[in-house]
């Protein structure tokens, strides 16, 4: 097979960190992995222990255009890891197939990830992702609308406001325009 992400290498038969079988580009270092073969060897091995190792960034490759599955031709779906990562997983549904980029592999172990990826792949942790994603984009936004001090302000009162026993008739006092008012 060539090369998904490089074009130029073929992927021969290996090991990754010589725990289960992937395909690995003679060029680019970027590995081809069943999922079958991932959770058949996980199943087996449910708690051993990734350990963390130190990886270059610059080292790390990370394909931003879409790829095409070594196996069945068709583009594959791009997965993100985590939400403060840019880097996104390929996978072709159609083969339980995943690309992992050179360095990638060592990313998911630093990050906790590589007893996990299967899991990277569903919906939910996806959604999970998208969560985050939003949220860190709605906190950007109001600090940098209300600032940071009058933002931290306005958490305070909103978590002191939504546990209180009289939420709504203080939200009542609070946004009437005259709350000593009988209009």
């Amino acid at each position: 097979m060539k090369c998904t992400a490089c074009g130029e290498g073929r992927l021969v038969p290996s090991f990754l960190d010589a725990l289960f079988r992937c395909h690995t580009c003679s060029h680019c270092g970027g590995n081809w992995i069943l999922i079958e073969d991932y959770v058949t060897w996980l199943e087996r091995h449910p708690d051993y222990p990734f350990k963390p190792v130190e990886v270059q960034s610059e080292a790390m490759g990370n394909t931003d255009r879409a790829l095409v599955c070594p196996v069945t031709g068709t583009l594959m779906s791009k997965f993100r890891i985590l939400s403060n990562n840019p880097h996104r997983l390929d996978y072709s549904p159609r083969v339980g197939g995943v690309w992992l980029d050179k360095g990638e592999w060592e990313l998911l172990k630093n990050e906790g990830l590589a007893g996990s990826l299967n899991v990277l792949l569903t919906d939910p942790w996806q959604l999970k992702i998208r969560a985050e994603q939003t949220r860190a984009t709605f906190t950007h936004l109001y600090q940098s609308r209300f600032g940071d001090e009058d933002y931290a302000k306005a958490r305070e009162i909103r978590n002191w406001l939504q546990n209180h026993p009289m939420k709504a008739e203080l939200r009542s006092y609070l946004l009437a325009q005259d709350p000593y008012s009988a209009k």
